[in-house]
């Protein structure tokens, strides 16, 4: 049994890019925690619009068993300085201990993605022996948007058993669904595994890139 950890900046991030993945962990056993590190609402709504049922929904749906919720503010990230942002990172990895990393990628278009991967990569140095993998994933409406582009994938993941599950969960982020042919769309997130899959003579797939991967004894 792995110990995985998924680091995300805003709600349904998480889902966008690894959702697939995560529920081929959860299927398998593997124990899942999510970190979302903002709040996802106070820049663009007025209101609440739900993101924090829509986060444990989405959890339930993909099998994640905890989320922790910092709540740092939308848009934000840049407000605070880099310590601030690892030191509750830190926190969370010495007391889960995860063998596998997820994290967003610093090719992303969105400001708040490009500091988390500053402070995650500081965070999850390799002087925390219990990490083995650590990988960045492909966020849609992001990773596609960022310049330059340097977001280059090297692990393809078959989720054609999971994509169904990925699209129920993200489904439950009913304020961030967009109409297709948006990249946040159901269709296009199907479309999108797809293309990914095609690559490598699978019907749907994620994408990773490796950041590191250690082989310890």
């Amino acid at each position: 049994m792995s110990k995985v950890l998924v680091i995300a900046a805003h709600p349904d991030d998480e889902v966008l890019g690894v959702g697939g993945i995560v529920r081929k962990h959860t299927k398998k056993g593997d124990k899942v925690r999510s970190v979302i590190m903002c709040e996802g609402e106070s820049l663009r709504y007025s209101h609440d619009v739900g993101q924090s049922i829509a986060t444990q929904e989405a959890a339930a749906v993909l099998g994640i068993e905890y989320t922790y919720l910092p709540h740092f503010p939308d848009q934000g990230l840049d407000k605070y300085t880099l310590v601030d942002i690892i030191v509750p990172l830190e926190k969370i990895s010495e007391e889960f201990k995860p063998n596998i990393i997820y994290c967003q990628s610093a090719a992303d278009a969105n400001r708040d993605h490009k500091i988390l991967f500053e402070a995650a990569n500081i965070a999850f140095r390799p002087t925390n022996k219990w990490i083995e993998e650590y990988y960045c994933f492909y966020t849609s409406s992001s990773t596609e948007w960022g310049v330059p582009r340097n977001f280059v994938p090297d692990t393809w993941v078959d989720i054609s058993k999971e994509l169904e599950d990925k699209i129920k969960a993200f489904e439950k982020y009913h304020s961030e669904i967009r109409e297709y042919p948006h990249p946040r769309s159901s269709n296009s997130l199907r479309y999108q595994s797809f293309f990914w899959g095609n690559q490598c003579c699978m019907e749907s797939a994620e994408v990773l890139m490796t950041i590191r991967r250690t082989i310890r004894g």
